[in-house]
């Protein structure tokens, strides 16, 4: 497609993006104009919001599956898990693949899959074909989501990208929030068998998305990696890894019935890893992860809070719904208004933090991890202190929203923050690696949630209120851990180790 003057500048890249030239002759690619830059924006965010609204909209839809699919409770978990956990495993190398090949070309395949995967789940005739279908549309996600993170560094220099990953972060809580409204309202309109609907009245979304990225979307992040170049023995070890580490916290059953030595064996592969990734950086290659990015404090407990705090926020959405559905009897529809609040502070803060992320720095993500932390607490106590007769939406009301503008306020600075001394050239590596962290923190948070809520339920027999009030404290506890992380971190610089260490670009006067 031909490029306009409107479209592009023809003032010459240099943005600090580092690593060989490419493009024709070997000049670095045309900058891109204010309006295209803004317009790849909106398809970049609308890509993250489908990709992500798929991992919150199944719950509300559960009940439903179960019932014409006869899913087992093994199952119906697997078919919200099964997502998260090919999502994480694909998340790192389709990040380096992004990094080599373009970033562009691995996002338009990864739209590609997703969408017919998401033809495959609204078809599904048996739980056989669910489950499968289920985990290639995470696979096919996890394509998606370092490529987004990685042209928003690609587009922006630094003192930029604090907007932008404003609005990333704002689609990030939207879609996390949002997810069990819509499909409640979409169960609500389309009655019990609706639950097919969550995935086809979404195609044309993912069809428009994927036009537009290819008419949109800008070159780079691509360096000419030769065949048998990438680092596919650390893939394999590295998903092996995450696998094992992963696996006991999805699977069913009280916590000491889960088969830990999964995530011992897990933990000693990511050791294994760490070795081999350095073994080949010595030997001139490219590893699949550069360690030293996480020499960079910044970075390393960026990735921390992000995991602790989406395990504690995305747990929440489980236990509500299974409280406020059997414990109240509410329709879906109805159970899904009761967190509304928490989504309109999440996406508003989100905005209004990552705006504010290079000014204000560090503490943006400390206060918004302690009122995170804060509201799911008042959520239990005023769960744990509920009649069958009080409104909900009134009594959740502020801690919810006191939750969700705390997790607006942390998601946009904290991921600002972790990657402003990343590289260009390693921006979707990077994000691959951080949004494992988050995959990893929300399978935890999930695990621990509903653990603690059916194996409270049951010792009660048939307390919802008490269910509750544990599942929300336990993610309360993992949002504290957030805060208890990012907290050292107020009043020292971000810069801390020398930028030489991973070719940090020099940042740019605001354009």
């Amino acid at each position: 497609m031909a490029k306009t003057p409107d479209d592009l500048s023809t003032t010459p890249d240099t943005s600090g993006t580092s690593g060989p030239k490419h493009g024709p002759g070997g000049a670095e690619p045309p900058r891109l104009t204010p309006r295209r830059r803004a317009q790849a924006l909106t398809v970049c965010i609308a890509a993250a919001f489908l990709t992500l609204l798929d991992v919150s909209i199944v719950t509300a839809a559960l009940p439903s599956m179960e019932h014409h699919l006869n899913l087992s409770s093994a199952q119906a978990t697997w078919s919200v898990a099964g997502y998260t956990l090919t999502f994480g495993l694909a998340l790192i190398p389709s990040g380096r693949l992004g990094d080599e090949f373009g970033r562009r070309k691995i996002f338009l395949i990864g739209m590609v899959l997703f969408t017919l995967t998401g033809v495959l789940c609204g078809l599904a005739p048996d739980a056989t074909w669910l489950l499968v279908a289920r985990l290639a549309r995470g696979a096919a996600a996890g394509l998606v989501a370092p490529q987004v993170v990685g042209m928003l560094h690609q587009m922006y220099p630094p003192r930029e990208r604090g907007r932008a990953f404003g609005y990333y972060g704002a689609s990030v809580s939207l879609s996390t929030a949002i997810g069990p409204l819509l499909g409640g309202a979409i169960l609500q309109a389309f009655g019990d068998g609706g639950w097919r609907w969550i995935f086809l009245l979404f195609i044309p979304l993912d069809v428009i998305a994927l036009v537009l990225a290819a008419k949109l979307l800008p070159e780079g992040g691509r360096r000419g990696a030769k065949a048998g170049s990438l680092d596919l023995v650390g893939a394999l070890v590295l998903g092996l890894a995450v696998s094992a580490v992963m696996l006991p916290l999805l699977q069913s059953g009280g916590w000491g019935e889960r088969r830990w030595w999964l995530a011992w064996t897990g933990l000693a592969l990511l050791v294994a890893f760490v070795f081999w990734e350095r073994a080949v950086a010595r030997r001139g290659r490219q590893p699949l992860v550069d360690i030293n990015l996480f020499r960079e404090r910044t970075y390393w407990v960026g990735t921390v809070v992000a995991g602790a705090l989406y395990g504690g926020f995305t747990g929440i959405f489980l236990v509500l719904f299974q409280f406020l559905q059997q414990g109240m009897h509410y329709t879906p529809f109805k159970a899904s208004l009761c967190t509304v609040l928490f989504t309109l502070g999440s996406a508003g803060c989100g905005i209004v933090s990552g705006r504010l992320a290079h000014r204000v720095g560090r503490p943006l993500v400390i206060v918004g991890s302690a009122m995170t932390a804060g509201g799911l607490a008042l959520t239990a106590l005023v769960v744990g202190a509920s009649g069958p007769g009080d409104n909900m939406f009134l009594r959740m009301a502020l801690p919810l929203a006191l939750a969700g503008c705390g997790a607006g306020l942390v998601i946009a600075a904290n991921q600002t923050l972790a990657l402003q001394l990343v590289p260009r050239r390693e921006g979707s590596t990077a994000a691959g690696v951080y949004q494992t962290g988050m995959k990893i923190g929300t399978s935890l948070g999930t695990a621990l949630a509903s653990s603690l809520y059916f194996s409270r339920l049951a010792s009660t027999h048939g307390d919802f209120a008490a269910a509750a009030r544990l599942g929300l404290l336990g993610t309360a506890g993992l949002a504290a851990v957030a805060f208890v992380v990012a907290l050292p971190g107020l009043g020292i610089p971000a810069r801390r180790t020398p930028a030489p260490k991973i070719g940090v670009e020099k940042a740019e006067p605001v354009r």
